[in-house]
């Protein structure tokens, strides 16, 4: 099928504005031919109707000029009053000649025979010249005016019989005009079948190629087929998806890599402050004592962030991939609630668990994660005495995981960053303030398993989490970066 179609961007527009062009000026070209033709029909038609209409009415004023010359010749016997009738005659004559010639019908002719013969011998009747009798009665002009007016109806006949054909040319040619403009739609519908499914299948890849790019996800190979140069751009994103993530990859490293060494010269400090508060080098006086807590606090701190460093780079790696297996929800649920249920109680928090349980094949360790940080997400922003809904239920080919708290909620101006990496958002409480890995972990690992996170409003006070992922995960095809902080959950 390739063979015959085109192999560049400007091919494709050529064929698509063919396809459409050319039949639409073949039925352009026979409607001109034909309206050109009805319309020549048409004056024709007014111009012979018009002529022949002429010729009848002076044809019956011939006649009665006639009949007058010749019954005034009759009383006064003059000659100038013959003279006169002869030329109404000769008039009449000329004016059978033109008829004649413009009447092809042969009734029509034997018409305008029979009336020539009749004032031939009504002019001999009259004349004397031709053996005219001066006492003889005179001939009777009626059979001229029916003979005339036999001629009339012929020829108005003869032009509504011509009407009526072109009423039927008319009729037939716009048929023609329809039936060829119907014929058109199936062409323009394959020409914008075939413009779609060789330039939109690919340009739709591209886009989403585009938006994976800009959203920052880089787990699938580019592949884009069509025109030679759409397939050009497709190999140039390809080339521009690997070396991001390479980028991601060095950025992982780095950041692995600083951690590691910020450990060393930090745990220096922190073994002399605990040193100067254990009064090795001396008894602190207060104010001392003060600065040196300070000192002790923040660089309890300051090594809890570079552990998260580090768990948010051990995580960003272990992201790359998935590991599937099969397993079942509930006894997963289960072993996270089990390492939660210290905190749960001393927190007097109570868990409401709604678990269906569905069969997974997925990364069993990632869904662990999912549910841990969502969980400890929940437990920290539930006041004590409050509640955790956390639900689970197979819709169609996927799994639906619901978690929620009755807390104050997530703001409407922190949704839209509230999975990016780091970004550590405040309750409206005030009262906690999170380290900004977690969400974004659990929104890696739904990502790499080819689901979807949404934040719910209405049902729960607090916050709402629902994630939809397949049943069935397929691993990638190549390794995803873990920065994909860029990609919004969208509020349903």
């Amino acid at each position: 099928m390739r063979s015959w179609l085109p192999t560049s961007l400007n091919g494709y527009l050529l064929l698509g504005l063919g396809i459409m062009a050319v039949p639409l000026l073949i039925v352009i070209f026979q409607a001109t031919i034909q309206m050109h033709r009805l319309t020549a029909f048409s004056q024709q038609l007014v111009l012979e109707s018009v002529e022949r209409t002429r010729l009848s009415q002076s044809m019956y004023e011939e006649i009665a000029s006639l009949e007058r010359a010749a019954r005034l010749y009759r009383v006064l016997g003059d000659s100038s009053v013959l003279a006169s009738f002869l030329s109404h005659a000769e008039q009449l004559d000329t004016t059978l000649r033109v008829l004649r010639g413009q009447i092809q019908p042969p009734e029509i002719l034997q018409a305008i025979d029979d009336l020539a013969a009749s004032q031939l011998r009504i002019r001999r009747a009259v004349n004397p010249a031709e053996g005219a009798v001066a006492r003889a009665p005179l001939p009777d002009f009626s059979i001229l005016t029916d003979q005339a007016g036999e001629i009339a109806a012929r020829i108005n006949q003869r032009i509504e019989t011509e009407r009526a054909s072109l009423e039927s040319r008319t009729d037939r040619a716009r048929k023609e005009l329809y039936w060829q403009a119907a014929l058109l739609v199936p062409v323009f519908a394959f020409a914008i079948l075939a413009v779609t499914l060789g330039l939109g299948r690919p340009l739709r890849r591209i886009d989403r190629a585009i938006g994976e790019l800009g959203r920052g996800n880089f787990a699938h190979a580019i592949a884009v087929s069509g025109p030679v140069d759409v397939e050009r751009l497709g190999r140039q994103l390809e080339w521009l998806r690997n070396r991001l993530l390479e980028l991601a990859h060095e950025r992982n490293r780095f950041l692995r890599h600083m951690s590691h060494e910020l450990k060393t010269p930090l745990a220096n400090i922190r073994e002399g402050t605990e040193l100067l508060m254990d009064g090795a080098v001396g008894e602190l006086g207060t104010g001392q004592r003060e600065v040196t807590s300070i000192l002790q606090e923040n660089g309890i701190k300051l090594q809890r962030m570079i552990e998260n460093l580090l768990s948010f780079s051990a995580w960003q790696s272990n992201s790359l991939g998935l590991d599937p297996s099969e397993f079942r929800i509930r006894p997963l649920v289960k072993q996270v609630l089990e390492n939660q249920q210290l905190t749960l109680v001393s927190q007097r928090v109570r868990l409401d668990v709604q678990i269906e349980d569905v069969d997974l094949y997925a990364d069993r360790g990632k869904l662990r994660l999912i549910l841990e940080n969502l969980l400890s997400n929940a437990i920290k922003y539930t006041p004590r005495g409050g509640a955790i809904h956390v639900r689970a239920r197979r819709q169609a080919s996927e799994l639906v995981l619901e978690v929620a708290d009755t807390g104050a909620g997530i703001p409407k101006q922190d949704r839209a960053q509230i999975f990016d990496a780091f970004y550590t958002g405040r309750s409206p409480g005030g009262h906690v303030k999170g380290t900004g890995i977690g969400l974004s972990v659990v929104y890696e690992f739904v990502n790499v398993h080819q689901g979807t996170i949404e934040i719910i409003d209405g049902e729960f006070p607090g916050a709402h989490f629902r994630i939809q992922m397949p049943l069935k995960a397929q691993p990638p095809t190549s390794p995803p970066t873990a920065d994909e902080s860029g990609q919004r959950a969208h509020a349903a």
